[in-house]
């Protein structure tokens, strides 16, 4: 009876490790499910502030209005376990997200505006922004330009990182839960192992057959498994079936803490210089998005004639403008694209989810790039960049880095201080006023 009582408890330490693992998951689909319902909205307002296609206000609304994968993400985590310092988190992430959409919702009335678009047709959310007199003075071409600075400025950039790095902590605080109900779980095991090594001991004059199954089923794995946790490997799948699901689980767990751990080691991989990530973080994203059929673009990138700004200013001011076009890079693209140092006055930028027929954007972004850095405003002199693209539907490809290449060449080859799309050089070569 007493060995049965003890037996139970320990399946009762076992369901609620279970729990624990299933809590853990389910939150950290919440918090994706989150994030990617704040990347699509800026997706398609973004979209709409460069192309004015009714179709991406309409996705727009129909994701704030009726999919609501934000709020359902919230409303699903009350009922898992988790602290109210924790949920915290998502709460601060979803009202950023709220403050982006009223500046979201502004640039799509400019456009709207712009257009000549007949706003009692549009969504109520729209009709009733009112635009300040001196935007309603703009003209289209200068209504148009402030929404997609709106959208894509560095005040944007910075609150999409915000709700970014609140998912984040959010996630963190939660592996820190599970680790301490593991090691909680963990001590109530190597309790129960020593009630049930005293009972047995009581038992073995009955029946030594017993005693011998118990120590082999039980107790051994019990033994391993503390271990194992002790030493924070993973368990051996060894023992009664109940144990090796329990070892199955727990590597489970294992492997999630590894692949976090593994993700914040990668986030430490910045160059010292700039910030950003460097040429070893680069070349694991590239690895990972190898075997990913999902489609993306690269983009290398030169700062032009970057030797003599070096021996005309001194290496500090090149060192400044290092920092300046890294900088310029991390607001330009977004919080999901990879922008990396991987060489002197190199640098290249991995955009997953980009198809050749989004171009435009990366046009935008390059020529807004060039634009800033021909007109500095910080006393840095003048500099300009050459960009050379490629794109692949299939990840990254083994000649993806060789094709961009091949773009930034022609570039370079054809006055500098622009961007060329690998197989269409002949066409795509477009350059600012060179400074």
């Amino acid at each position: 009876m007493f060995l049965t009582t003890a037996t139970i408890r320990a399946f009762r330490k076992y369901e609620a490790l279970i729990s624990a693992t299933d809590n853990y998951i389910d939150c950290q689909k919440n918090a994706v499910l989150l994030t990617d319902s704040s990347d699509y909205l800026t997706e398609q307002v973004r979209l709409y502030t460069i192309n004015a296609q009714p179709q991406y206000m309409e996705a727009y609304f129909t994701e704030v209005n009726t999919t609501r994968r934000r709020e359902q993400a919230l409303e699903q985590l009350k009922e898992y376990k988790v602290s109210e310092q924790t949920y915290h988190f998502l709460e601060i992430a979803l009202e950023h997200s709220n403050e982006l959409m009223e500046q979201e919702i502004y640039a799509m009335k400019l456009i709207a505006t712009a257009q000549g678009e007949n706003i009692s047709t549009l969504p109520q959310a729209v009709q009733y922004t009112i635009l300040s007199e001196a935007d309603q003075a703009l003209s289209p071409e200068e209504m148009t330009q402030k929404a997609q600075q709106i959208v894509f400025g560095a005040d944007y950039q910075s609150a999409k990182a915000s709700i970014q790095d609140n998912t984040d902590y959010f996630l963190t605080s939660i592996i820190d839960d599970t680790k301490q109900e593991q090691q909680t779980s963990a001590l109530s095991l190597k309790n129960m192992m020593t009630r049930q090594q005293i009972l047995i001991s009581i038992l073995f004059v009955e029946n030594v057959f017993t005693f011998l199954m118990i120590i082999w089923l039980i107790i051994r794995p019990l033994k391993i498994y503390v271990n194992n946790i002790k030493e924070e490997k993973m368990m051996e799948i060894t023992g009664s079936y109940e144990f090796q699901y329990l070892a199955l689980t727990y590597n489970d767990i294992y492997e999630v803490n590894a692949a976090n751990e593994v993700l914040l080691r990668h986030q430490a991989e910045h160059d010292p210089l700039t910030g950003i990530m460097n040429r070893g973080a680069f070349e694991q994203i590239r690895q990972i998005l190898k075997v990913k059929s999902n489609p993306l673009a690269l983009l290398i990138i030169d700062v032009d004639k970057f030797k003599l700004i070096n021996d005309g200013h001194g290496h500090e001011v090149g060192d400044a403008i290092l920092k300046k076009v890294a900088k310029l890079l991390v607001e330009t693209f977004r919080s999901t694209d990879y922008p990396a140092r991987i060489g002197g006055d190199e640098f290249a930028v991995i955009i997953p989810d980009m198809t050749p027929d989004m171009k435009s954007i990366l046009s935008n972004k390059i020529n807004f790039l060039n634009e800033t850095l021909q007109h500095p405003k910080d006393g840095l002199p003048q500099i300009s960049l050459s960009v050379g693209a490629a794109f692949s539907e299939n990840g990254f490809t083994d000649d993806l880095y060789n094709k961009a290449d091949t773009a930034l060449y022609y570039v370079k080859e054809h006055g500098r201080c622009g961007y060329s799309i690998y197989g269409e050089q002949e066409k795509s070569a477009e350059k600012p006023n060179t400074p």
